[in-house]
């Protein structure tokens, strides 16, 4: 028998405090290899500060996070070429082209062959007219297909995105939302997914972990949870949590 795969994503007893206090209060989870996780909560839940001390921007107070393997920060150079982030949040350089972009994010993360792969995704989210284009010319679900090729230009083992159709029409959010499953069931992925829209999170994610001041206060299947709240809706468990597990359980009894 084969022994179990390491985690993609673990985190051990993880705090972070500021100076207004703990923004990640001890939390503790692991993500499967291959597996998609919507991470939620409400502001100032602690959600992206968890995804930046994943990612190894931020270094934990006390406790641990480990990403393939490796310790982060303090190894985060042995994968971070295997690790990628992408949020509508971040903007590109406005003034250089969108290959021009690419091509910078592409030697940051190492990418072979670059000028072949920058062609090849441009192709996959339909974005060869607009290579040439200045990235501050570019419309909203444009510049939301340009940060997926550049989420996706390494071709990344762990993908950690923040709000990834936050603004966007209902038809570029669901292409969007395409290309993240096709790329999670091609390349076996993880996937970490923050946002606010709970359908979203109902579709794409096996798996649902709730934050709510630096905590987590629930972690399981969307259809457990619906059924433990006695809801219909994800946003209907997201309110309860938000307003308050025990007194959300006890109503849903």
């Amino acid at each position: 028998m084969n022994p179990p795969a390491e985690p993609a994503i673990a985190l051990d007893r993880l705090v972070k405090v500021y100076k207004g206090g703990p923004a990640v209060a001890g939390i503790s989870f692991e993500l499967a290899p291959g597996s998609i996780t919507g991470l939620l909560g409400g502001n100032g839940a602690g959600k992206t500060t968890t995804i930046a001390m994943i990612m190894g921007l931020v270094a934990p107070t006390s406790g641990s996070v480990r990403v393939l393997g490796a310790d982060m920060p303090r190894q985060r150079y042995r994968v971070l070429h295997r690790m990628n982030f992408e949020s509508p949040y971040v903007e590109m350089p406005m003034r250089l082209t969108v290959r021009q972009n690419l091509t910078v994010f592409g030697m940051i993360y190492g990418v072979d062959d670059l000028d072949a792969r920058i062609r090849t995704i441009a192709e996959e989210l339909e974005l060869t007219d607009l290579l040439d284009r200045p990235a501050g010319k570019l419309s909203a679900g444009q510049k939301t297909r340009v940060s997926l090729a550049k989420a996706l230009l390494n071709e990344p083992e762990v993908l950690l995105l923040d709000e990834p159709t936050a603004s966007l029409d209902p038809d570029t959010a669901d292409w969007v939302r395409g290309r993240l499953e096709r790329y999670r069931r091609e390349q076996a992925a993880t996937l970490l997914i923050a946002s606010h829209n709970m359908l979203e999170v109902e579709r794409l994610c096996e798996r649902v972990i709730m934050m709510k001041k630096g905590r987590i206060e629930d972690d399981d299947k969307p259809a457990a949870l619906l059924h433990r709240y006695g809801r219909n809706t994800l946003e209907e468990v997201f309110l309860d949590v938000a307003r308050g597990r025990d007194e959300a359980l006890e109503a849903a009894q």
